[in-house]
């Protein structure tokens, strides 16, 4: 059963910490922000900055590499981290930044940590990616912009250094898009919302942004709303490779509770451990089946991306959701064999379970997914 790529042992030793301190992130629902200090220390948000700027240029097959291995460990905190390294990598590639503000933002991962991720959801919008304009204003003025608006679900809040907002201009033909806005700026405040039923430790709260002041140079990319509607291939494959990467790494961590609660149970009835009986045998076999095959697809997409070959947008999606849903029956399988032992809270089998099923949140779901793919089909 390969993995999704060998990680470095000092990754490997990253994700055994976050395991051991999993728990009490997950039951208080508290931002593990030893975690993220962890991951300053280990040089990790530099990680897809570029060389350049002293990161280590990291591409997309590393990435799921690191993201997977923490994921066995804490999937929360993995979350944080693929959202940094994907707007990171995107920003490198973006070219529509201005160069001195992109290379700011680089330079202050690699040498502060400082944590990015889009702020893009909205309590009346959802996802922008199903269409739809933002409520979130901008307002341009003489001396930059003032943005107002609420945005939910924002993973990572209380370690941000930047937010992306996505939001819509004041002008009779509103322009949609990104602004740059540090979250230590006036205006901003994090409300402590989330309390979901997975990724506890994720700080996915609500951000209030009011009159917040950013300069001109912060309109990172506006466009008319018709510019936003095709999917961006190497946004789509960046993200649907991590979460797949990210999911692959819960289901991993359920698998190897399975086999060790079946080697290590031996029922007086039985006589011998329950990894002796043949369905014990046959379901961790379709486990491992699952896991193997989604470290391939994980990987072959993955060097697509890195040698240039960024796939169509439908392609990452049908990787997103393969993953994820291999991901959940493998969960699922490990819990109904267990038993009751599978979803006692003294156990880490009913967290894996609540955290993978996030999986099907995350974009592009599955509705999404065959839907686009259906249409293409038919040529609709």
């Amino acid at each position: 059963m390969p993995p999704v790529s060998t990680p470095p042992a000092s990754v490997a030793g990253l994700a055994a910490r976050f395991a051991a301190r999993a728990e009490d992130h997950d039951r208080a629902g508290r931002f593990a922000h030893e975690n993220i200090a962890d991951l300053r220390k280990a040089g990790l948000l530099g990680l897809t900055v570029p060389e350049r700027l002293a990161g280590a240029g990291a591409g997309l097959e590393r990435a799921a590499a690191t993201i997977g291995a923490l994921a066995q460990g804490d999937p929360s905190t993995a979350l944080v981290l693929a959202m940094h390294l994907i707007q990171q990598a995107l920003i490198a590639r973006a070219g529509s930044w201005p160069a001195g503000l992109a290379d700011r933002v680089g330079r202050a991962a690699v040498a502060e940590g400082a944590l990015i991720n889009a702020l893009r959801v909205e309590p009346d919008l959802g996802t922008p990616a199903r269409g739809g304009i933002p409520s979130t204003v901008a307002r341009e003025t003489a001396d930059g912009w003032r943005v107002t608006g609420r945005k939910i679900y924002s993973t990572g809040s209380p370690a941000l250094a930047y937010g992306l907002v996505f939001a819509r201009t004041e002008d009779a033909a509103p322009r949609i898009g990104n602004i740059l806005v540090p979250m230590d700026a006036p205006g901003v405040r994090v409300v402590e919302s989330w309390d979901h039923l997975g990724l506890r430790a994720s700080g996915s709260h609500d951000v209030i942004l009011e009159d917040v002041r950013v300069p001109h140079d912060h309109a990172v990319d506006l466009r008319a709303p018709e510019g936003w509607r095709a999917p961006d291939p190497d946004q789509q494959a960046w993200n649907a490779v991590l979460i797949a990467a990210l999911y692959d790494g819960v289901a991993r961590a359920a698998q190897d509770w399975l086999v060790a609660f079946a080697t290590a149970r031996r029922p007086a009835s039985l006589g011998d451990s329950l990894a002796a009986l043949p369905r014990f045998q046959e379901a961790v076999g379709e486990n491992a089946r699952l896991l193997s095959l989604d470290a391939r697809l994980i990987r072959a997409i993955a060097a697509e991306v890195d040698r240039g070959s960024t796939p169509e947008p439908q392609e990452s999606g049908f990787l997103k959701l393969n993953v994820t849903e291999n991901a959940i029956a493998v969960v699922q399988r490990a819990v109904e064999l267990s038993g009751n032992p599978g979803l006692s809270r003294a156990n880490p089998l009913e967290r894996h379970l609540r955290d993978v099923l996030c999986g099907r949140i995350h974009w592009p779901q599955g509705d999404a997914v065959r839907t686009a793919a259906g249409r293409a089909a038919l040529s609709l």
